[in-house]
């Protein structure tokens, strides 16, 4: 289905060479490098221009197949995302277009090799599409989940000028850094959005929140000479909900185009609100800026001048009466419901292995991990918490069973866990009361660890957050005395405790 052009700036180019995107293979660009597919600038074409290799072409293009197949490239994005629309631009290619083309996403490290990549599970989000030459394709692409690859198939083969991937940027989580950490809440790689603004004529509006300063005029919002007494004005969708700590506002090149001054204001909408439902009722706005004059190319920092530091999630920039302003920097500290939400909204857009691996720090049985990855969609901490109790109600004794050998022993020194580095540093934390406990204690706890697993045929399974090694140890003790069937049971109870603890650490970012 093809999109229209107003369309797209609803979203971010994924793949944009400002956010680190970069096309890392094709199988063939004889006569034109796969560097050129991510340009941002329009391509052009220059009569007359040939190189060694024959016509020089602003794109990729591969030579003519002579035999069966067809090419291919691979583009790692420069913020992963959910892809909602792609652009397969074939301008200035008339007799050298691909006849079709399809297109597939994946999920990688972000240092995966080509050969690692070559080998993954690709995800088909455009099945094979006609294409027509000197134009601007596009398409409009149903739900995916989040990809940090995106794999363009030519056929057979020909040039392609530009690839442009639009989507929602669904950000790598250590973003949110430790708790209490200040970072930028508007960053677009953190997840922050331009929703919407009255005019943008010479600049776009997301041009605002990417990153670094920026390098030109042309590289920042501006807005046309209004003629107006209202101000200008920008929507923008923080990453997550936060407490505002410095706002920086940056005329970088506007010169003779600057705002005489602007004002920021704050409220917390839902995260899907359009611009119409925000700009509905004007008192819900809180101002965080008042009217402040604004000097050209210049950065501007505010700190003791915010009236209303937050929380919010959506700012409202007014710019008196109009030009351009180059970036908006909003400097906070993601609140705990901030941090909740950015983690649920990653966790609804993993693929199923991905969310299946961070499930599995939490708890190690296969079958709980696999019932909770397909409760999803989690609106929210207490949604995910009661969809983790069903979960692991439906567990059977194996299942239990295999959860505890996700756990190192009670005491034990640099154990890792089996579910991974999360898992493992998770239960360290767990157990830190025992990191000064003496010798002897320690001997005993190896020893009661040993009895039990001798008596029941599994390890000693206890919630130890916040418990003494004195306090483990007579557990321990008290437990032996039980029979086989009761001390299962209790080993379960004690597995769901220590279950329920890390769905909240999973859910908040902690440890």
């Amino acid at each position: 289905m093809h999109q229209q052009v107003d369309e797209l700036d609803q979203w971010v180019d994924l793949a944009s060479e400002r956010l680190g995107g970069a096309v890392i293979y094709a199988n063939d660009d004889f006569f034109a490098e796969k560097e050129n597919l991510l340009k941002p600038s329009a391509p052009v074409f220059i009569e007359g221009k040939y190189t060694d290799r024959g016509k020089w072409m602003d794109g990729w293009e591969s030579r003519r197949r002579r035999t069966p197949g067809h090419d291919d490239c691979i583009v790692r994005l420069g913020a992963p995302g959910i892809v909602r629309a792609l652009v397969i631009d074939t301008t200035h290619f008339k007799g050298n277009f691909p006849e079709s083309a399809s297109v597939e996403i994946t999920t990688a490290s972000p240092n995966a090799t080509i050969e690692e990549l070559l080998a993954a599970t690709w995800t088909e989000i455009l099945p094979r599409t006609k294409l027509a030459g000197d134009a601007r394709n596009q398409f409009g692409v149903g739900h995916t989940p989040r990809a940090t690859h995106v794999r363009l198939h030519i056929y057979p083969d020909g040039g392609v000028a530009r690839l442009r991937v639009y989507g929602d940027v669904v950000a790598d989580l250590a973003w949110l850094g430790r708790e209490g950490q200040v970072v930028d809440l508007a960053a677009v790689d953190h997840g922050g959005c331009v929703v919407a603004c009255n005019d943008m004529f010479f600049g776009s509006r997301h041009n605002l929140i990417m990153p670094g300063r920026s390098v030109n005029m042309g590289d920042g919002w501006e807005t046309k000479r209004s003629r107006k007494e209202a101000p200008d004005w920008l929507l923008l969708r923080l990453a997550t909900e936060g407490i505002v700590e410095t706002i920086e506002v940056d005329t970088n090149h506007f010169k003779g185009n600057f705002p005489e001054s602007c004002a920021i204001d704050g409220k917390i909408a839902k995260a899907n609100a359009t611009a119409g439902e925000l700009l509905e009722h004007e008192g819900t706005w809180r101002p965080l800026l008042a009217r402040t004059k604004l000097q050209a190319h210049t950065r501007h920092f505010y700190s003791k001048e915010l009236d209303n530091r937050g929380p919010f999630t959506h700012l409202r920039l007014r710019i008196f009466p109009d030009g351009g302003v180059s970036r908006l920097r909003v400097h906070g500290v993601a609140t705990t419901i901030g941090r909740e939400n950015a983690v649920l909204f990653t966790l609804n857009a993993l693929p199923d292995a991905a969310l299946e691996a961070e499930l599995l720090t939490c708890c190690g049985s296969s079958t709980w991990v696999r019932t909770l990855a397909k409760s999803r969609p989690y609106d929210s901490l207490l949604s995910l918490q009661k969809k983790s109790e069903a979960a692991f109600a439906s567990l059977t004794a194996e299942d239990w069973l295999e959860a505890f050998r996700a756990h190192p022993r009670i005491g034990e020194k640099n154990a890792a866990a089996a579910t991974g580095a999360q898992a493992a540093a998770w239960s360290k934390g767990e157990q830190a009361n025992l990191a000064d406990a003496d010798v002897e204690t320690l001997a005993a706890i190896a020893r009661a660890n040993a009895a039990y697993e001798k008596k029941f045929g599994f390890i000693y399974i206890v919630c130890a957050t916040g418990k003494s090694p004195a306090e483990l140890l007579e557990i321990a003790d008290a437990r032996l005395k039980s029979d086989a069937d009761t001390e299962l049971a209790r080993a379960a109870e004690e597995q769901k405790k220590i279950t329920a603890l890390r769905i909240e650490k999973l859910a908040q970012r902690k440890g």
